[in-house]
């Protein structure tokens, strides 16, 4: 394309906005099927696997925000848990979550549920792939990327007081369960769907589910010894190393444009290409304006500006932005995320006056802003009813807290879920482990 035309369409674009949003193909120009299939599986893939770098990102926040002497346990709660989604999620949790549709996966409800299998490459001769849409591998990979994300947001509240295995077996109930069910009551066509419901990548359907099971288990846990003491003061707990914390917040940063972009579900239009280049533009201005709000907050409330306040606003104003990353101008997404920076900075203390130790700053994060950002979609998208959002919020919260709570008090009265008053004290790196993160330093 001549530079002119390139200048031309640039300028048609900016005149008209509404090409931005979610349309057909060009008039007269006739995307095939095949390259539909492609385009799309590519947009799940690529998208699936900077969700899969979240990972990564929450086990560097962890690692840095938690003491050195635990450090060792985060990592391997953070790869443990990862490694069961992945295989319950196939096992049972996708079939759960799509009970309706036609594709399924080859796992232990593929009876119930369908019987289609999972092939590794190609079309699948039985049908299982929607041809003129997408592969069935591509959206079973995205999925899981979103189910393995809402443990790793439990993991961080609950550290350094939690047994491995407890955890563990909570992490397998959620992603093959828990998660999955409430899903499908929005993304598996449920009834939260035919509502009127609007989460477009989960603001409330991973990130709050997370948050709500997290505070869930913070409350049944119980804080951390010497966290806060006889006058109810709160006693500092500084995490060990505030560049891992950041270094993870970059990649969550990073993967967050997986996480919305891919969300679009579509990339064989012109349209939905445009819509794909949106998203990713409030993504990332929703995860500056949180970070910008903590770091002026904190300044004005606490003389000097606070780094972990900073990071987990960058990463409130990504949650916030997620229930509805396309429609939002530039300036509204800022403003939305910077609303997220600013439940940080207040959220962080109440919380602690209430004595609920989130080692992380998970629940103010996925949950809080979670719910901030769900509500927020009714002020950029004239479909969504607050009514309707507010209904969701509550339903998906009431079942998360009953499900996760049922779970954790059963793990509680059979096996216990805490480690011993010793063990916390001297780290569960080697209480649990037997190994250390940092061996040659010492260790607050």
């Amino acid at each position: 394309m001549k530079l002119a035309s390139k200048l031309g369409l640039a300028a048609a674009l900016v005149a008209a906005p509404s090409l931005g949003l979610a349309q057909d193909a060009v008039p007269g120009v006739d995307a095939s099927s095949d390259s539909i299939f492609i385009l799309n599986s590519l947009l799940f893939l690529v998208g699936g696997f900077l969700v899969f770098w979240m990972a990564a990102g929450f086990a560097m926040l962890e690692a840095g925000l938690v003491r050195g002497k635990n450090v060792t346990m985060q990592l391997t709660k953070n790869i443990a848990l990862f490694s069961l989604a992945a295989i319950f999620y196939y096992l049972i949790g996708y079939n759960l979550m799509y009970p309706l549709g036609t594709w399924s996966v080859d796992g232990v409800l593929s009876g119930v549920w369908g019987t289609a299998a999972l092939e590794a490459v190609g079309v699948a001769r039985d049908g299982a792939d929607d041809y003129g849409y997408a592969s069935t591998g591509s959206d079973f990979f995205f999925q899981l990327m979103f189910c393995a994300t809402t443990a790793s947001i439990v993991s961080g509240t609950l550290a350094e007081r939690i047994k491995l295995w407890p955890f563990l077996i909570f992490t397998i109930i959620l992603t093959a369960i828990i998660y999955p069910l409430q899903a499908s009551w929005k993304w598996g066509g449920g009834f939260l769907d035919q509502a009127g419901f609007l989460d477009f990548a989960g603001s409330t359907v991973v990130h709050s589910v997370g948050g709500w099971a997290a505070l869930t288990g913070a409350l049944i846990l119980g804080p951390r010894i010497g966290k806060y003491n006889k006058d109810g003061k709160t006693v500092p707990m500084p995490g060990s190393n505030l560049t891992l914390a950041t270094l993870g917040t970059f990649i969550l940063w990073l993967g967050w444009f997986g996480f919305n972009g891919g969300s679009q579900l579509a990339m064989g239009t012109v349209g939905d290409v445009a819509d794909v280049s949106r998203i990713f533009a409030n993504t990332n201005t929703a995860a500056a304006g949180g970070a910008i709000a903590a770091l002026l907050l904190t300044q004005f409330m606490f003389k000097k500006p606070d780094l972990t306040m900073i990071l987990n606003g960058a990463l409130a104003g990504l949650v916030s932005i997620t229930a509805e990353p396309l429609t939002p101008s530039l300036g509204a997404a800022t403003l939305i995320g910077a609303v997220g920076g600013v439940i940080v900075v207040f959220a962080v203390p109440m919380l602690d006056k209430l004595k609920i130790d989130d080692v992380v700053g998970a629940i103010p994060v996925h949950l809080i802003a979670g719910i901030w950002g769900t509500i927020a979609v009714v002020f950029t998208n004239s479909d969504a009813s607050l009514g309707t959002q507010l209904y969701s919020i509550v339903v998906v919260g009431l079942f998360t807290i009953v499900t996760s709570g049922v779970v954790w008090f059963i793990l509680k009265a059979t096996m216990g879920i805490r480690v011993t008053e010793e063990d916390e004290i001297n780290g569960l790196d080697m209480a649990e482990l037997g190994m250390e993160a940092y061996p040659e330093f010492s260790k607050g």
